[in-house]
């Protein structure tokens, strides 16, 4: 007995585009603007897509490594989403590294009750590398995640830590609150996604 094929409709992503900006008190010398994309898939697959253009020979750029889960990240050029629910004080974390390494982490309330986010796969990653663009895309399974995670829209901050050949670290976000860089700030949540 043959299967019958059937046709699964996944409800449309919204994708929304947007620009870094860098933190005023970090201006990098090296990065000219930092692009964004995300969508959220059937409320359950987020895909951020982040294209970085500068002087690539003064950024630091993580050779690739395993693709495993690893802390420390955001000490390095790296790029980030925290993810929120609307009304729910608690979001989480994603680091993802141009070296292929990721990092998931919940949070209870504004940097509290940190933990491991127990992912049911590891984050998909690619990187391309040109002479003056850096691409990254990645998507987040959230399914697992808690209900909170798979609402039909979600708030979400959108950043990126780089180093330059120097050490120094430029902080670039959606918007930034006053005072020194934080993505974790509640006003870094500026942007909201959802299915059609």
């Amino acid at each position: 007995m043959a299967a019958e094929l059937t046709n699964v409709v996944m409800p449309a992503a919204e994708m929304q585009r947007a620009a870094l900006v860098s933190h005023p008190d970090t201006p990098g010398e090296a990065v000219w603007r930092i692009a964004v994309e995300a969508n959220l898939v059937a409320g359950m697959t987020l895909g951020c897509n982040y294209s970085l253009h500068g002087d690539l020979e003064r950024v630091r750029v993580p050779g690739a490594r395993t693709g495993r889960r690893a802390d420390g990240l955001w000490q390095h050029t790296c790029f980030e989403v925290f993810v929120a629910a609307a009304g729910d004080p608690g979001y989480l974390e994603f680091n993802f590294s141009p070296g292929l390494d990721w990092a998931a982490y919940r949070f209870a309330a504004y940097r509290k009750e940190m933990s491991p986010a127990n992912l049911a796969q590891a984050p998909g990653l690619n990187v391309r590398r040109m002479a003056d663009r850096l691409d990254l895309s990645a998507t987040v399974h959230l399914a697992g995640l808690g209900t909170a995670f798979t609402a039909p829209r979600l708030r979400v901050a959108l950043a990126a830590v780089v180093e330059e050949e120097d050490g120094r670290l430029s902080y670039w976000a959606l918007q930034h609150p006053p005072g020194n860089p934080d993505f974790h700030h509640a006003d870094g949540f500026a942007l909201e996604l959802g299915v059609l």
